[in-house]
């Protein structure tokens, strides 16, 4: 368990899994701040509450991405040996 652990944490930043994680995080990311945040911030009521849920916002969607691009990769690699 600890061992996946570290090795999911060094997934987070691989350069290989990075660019798709980005990148959904930006669609979906930006799609749950739109829906949670939007009219707020039309508003101009964003307090550091809603900021740091924002940020959630775009992080859930990255690691999910990037959880599913390494547990994949490990599967691979499991079936070819």
């Amino acid at each position: 368990m600890k061992r996946n652990l570290k090795e999911f944490g060094a997934s987070l930043v691989n350069p290989n899994y990075a660019p798709i994680g980005v990148k959904v995080a930006i669609v979906v990311g930006s799609i749950l701040f739109i829906i949670n945040h939007g009219t707020t911030l039309i508003k101009g009521k964003m307090n550091q509450e809603r900021w740091i849920s924002a940020t959630i916002s775009y992080l859930v969607p990255y690691m999910v991405c990037v959880y599913g691009q390494h547990t994949s990769s490990a599967k691979h690699k499991s079936d070819e040996s």
